[in-house]
């Protein structure tokens, strides 16, 4: 079985703020750093440092070659990365408050010039019962999903940014959907009500597993009739951007291992808590002992 994370790599400039700020407002930011992201690179990471052997697909510029290096020492296997000759790689800008929350604006870059065929000639490497992953900060999801589904491999999303586009792909074809609480309601259309929104993802999705995260109420495991809950672990937090790819990618390892369900939830808590407690997207995640030395708490 092999692995497959088809996503996007983004240069993140992050900015330190006191506060977001505001319509018609101009502030200063007290410091600017400059990191390697991107929800598919970050995604990679994480489930490289789980311990998984994942091979990475996407399309930077000329200047991201050093996003290139960052997957290769991470464990990533780069075959699949393309390097676009015209449009330099795509960037997010990344506000950071005292709190460590943030708030994110994408430029899609390179992401955004997938072509069919590249798609047609990574896909050819895959077969049945493989895994893809996919987010959705690249074009061509829904002939990715299509062509994917048809190979019979087993399709992981995680459905942000969510906007418009996610409806064009074919969702019953997904095995797996992680989101969070904010995705879910856009993509089930319905209310903020914690059990209502289960009941209608289930509904909507009867044979997919789902894995809705809740913040700092921790995250939970739908599936049919059966629901885990899992608990979130605390710590001060510095810096947000990485902590629900780290999630994703420690959940998906912890899978890929034939872990139960309750066990790689846990392994995943407690890796996105590592997370948040650093600065950056792409270094902020830990290494796969770090989280079984925290587990060990």
């Amino acid at each position: 079985m092999k692995v497959l994370n088809f996503g996007s790599l983004n240069i993140d400039y992050v900015y330190s703020v006191e506060d977001f700020v505001k319509k018609g407002e101009t502030i200063s930011s007290n410091k600017l750093n400059v990191f390697s992201g991107g929800k598919g690179l970050n995604q990679s990471i994480s489930l490289s440092k789980a311990g998984v052997n994942v091979c990475h697909a996407g399309m930077i510029g000329h200047d991201g070659t050093f996003l290139e290096k960052t997957l290769k020492q991470s464990g990533v296997d780069i075959k699949y990365l393309k390097k676009s000759e015209s449009v330099r790689t795509g960037n997010a800008i990344i506000q950071n408050n005292r709190q460590g929350d943030n708030c994110i604006i994408l430029y899609g870059g390179a992401n955004q010039e997938i072509t069919k065929g590249f798609v047609d000639t990574v896909l050819r490497e895959f077969a049945s019962e493989d895994w893809l992953v996919l987010q959705n900060e690249i074009n061509e999801i829904p002939y990715i999903v299509e062509q994917a589904h048809k190979k019979g491999m087993k399709i992981i999303l995680n459905p942000s940014p969510m906007n418009k586009r996610i409806f064009e792909i074919n969702l019953n074809y997904i095995d797996c959907f992680i989101l969070n609480e904010i995705e879910a309601q856009e993509l089930t259309k319905t209310s903020s009500d914690q059990e209502i929104l289960k009941q209608e993802l289930v509904k909507r999705f009867p044979n997919a597993e789902i894995v809705l995260t809740l913040g700092e109420q921790g995250a939970m495991y739908l599936k049919g009739d059966r629901c885990i809950f899992q608990r979130a672990y605390r710590v001060e937090a510095v810096d947000t951007t990485a902590a629900g790819d780290t999630f994703t990618g420690y959940y998906l390892a912890g899978r890929i291992q034939q872990m139960p369900v309750e066990k790689a939830l846990d392994m995943a808590a407690k890796a996105s808590v590592i997370a948040v407690s650093r600065k950056g997207a792409a270094p902020s995640i830990p290494s796969r002992d770090e989280v079984t030395q925290y587990q060990q708490l």
